[in-house]
């Protein structure tokens, strides 16, 4: 069977730059959540455990999410900050894999995106002892209605500190694009530590 050679749609540029046009396409294409997100960790063990999560900024230092700090991927990646993210935009047939360190955010940082949440998700936030065991719902709305009381409409909830933010610094960026036939499309962008510079190279599909 002979094929004329093709050309990879995947530049070797700046994955930052690529990542940027493929989340916008996602942003118009997907119906729910485009930055939604898978989040591996795993135990110092070497146990792993995947869940998805929302990226709720991204930039050239890497990728943020928020959660708990006392939940299981909390107690996970303070133990090993080793993780790996996956995007998946099923309506463009396109993924994105992304590995690095995580480290925690700035309180500020923190705070101004707590804040920024809606009232009710600020409330739901500080009444949760995430992954931890519970024994009925009522418990949780029983603490819920508490902190409503605590924190009359118009007030300032304050953060608790145990519900921070995460950023992925990036040592590896890999873009996947569906071909028919199964001539998928595979670009891997490397590099030792942040912010040094990116190596790339096509993969096999």
């Amino acid at each position: 069977m002979n094929r004329e050679p093709d050309q990879s749609a995947i530049p070797a540029g700046d994955p930052f730059a690529i990542f940027e046009a493929w989340y916008a396409e996602a942003g118009a294409a997907e119906p729910n959540d485009a930055n939604a997100m898978a989040l591996a960790t795993a135990t110092p063990q070497g146990a792993p455990s995947v869940r998805m999560v929302l990226l709720k900024g991204h930039d050239p230092a890497g990728f943020v999410f928020y959660t708990n700090a006392q939940s299981r991927k909390g107690a996970e990646i303070r133990a090993n900050s080793q993780a790996a993210l996956l995007f998946h935009w099923k309506s463009l047939r396109r993924q994105i894999r992304i590995e690095g360190p995580l480290a925690e955010v700035t309180p500020a940082e923190a705070d101004a995106y707590f804040h920024s949440r809606p009232r009710v998700s600020q409330l739901a936030s500080a009444a949760s002892d995430q992954s931890q065991p519970l024994a009925d719902r009522a418990d949780y709305h029983a603490r819920l209605a508490r902190l409503e009381a605590r924190y009359p409409e118009g007030s300032v909830i304050v953060r608790p500190p145990q519900w921070t933010g995460f950023r992925l610094a990036p040592t590896a960026i890999e873009f996947w694009l569906d071909r028919p036939g199964r001539m998928h499309d595979r670009r891997r962008f490397e590099r030792e530590s942040p912010p040094g510079p990116w190596r790339s190279t096509l993969l096999y599909p």
